[in-house]
């Protein structure tokens, strides 16, 4: 008999997970989920290079579809994805190759506060 038998399926399920709710692990989380949407993004960055190589007709109705609204908050968000992922990338390379520091949550919250920041600062400019 081991020592779990007595506890129930949800509480050995919440047990195994419980690391999940550690800002450290979101921070990592986001990271990822940042890099994923940067990745999905890549793909029309090179349609807007192509287009812009095939003419100027073609740049100028890509260029003309870029005025849409949802286009400038899509715009706001990849900036705030990417402000998330350098950053979150620096404190990787800080834990990686410095020792530890007990700030670990401050700086990913403060990863998170800079780069909605950024988002706010480039939606009053688009806006």
């Amino acid at each position: 008999m081991s020592a779990n038998d007595g506890l129930g399926a949800k509480t050995q399920l919440r047990a195994g997970t419980a690391y999940r709710r550690d800002w450290l692990w979101v921070a990592a989380f986001v990271h990822r989920l940042s890099g994923i949407g940067l990745a999905i993004f890549l793909p029309m960055h090179f349609l807007a290079l192509g287009l812009a190589i095939e003419g100027e007709a073609s740049l100028d109705g890509f260029l003309k579809w870029t005025q849409n609204p949802m286009v400038k908050i899509a715009e706001v968000g990849l900036v705030a994805l990417l402000t998330l992922h350098l950053l979150g990338g620096i404190r990787v390379l800080l834990i990686e190759n410095m020792t530890w520091q007990p700030g670990q949550k401050s700086m990913a919250i403060a990863a998170v506060a800079v780069s909605i920041l950024v988002g706010l600062l480039l939606a009053v400019y688009l806006f």
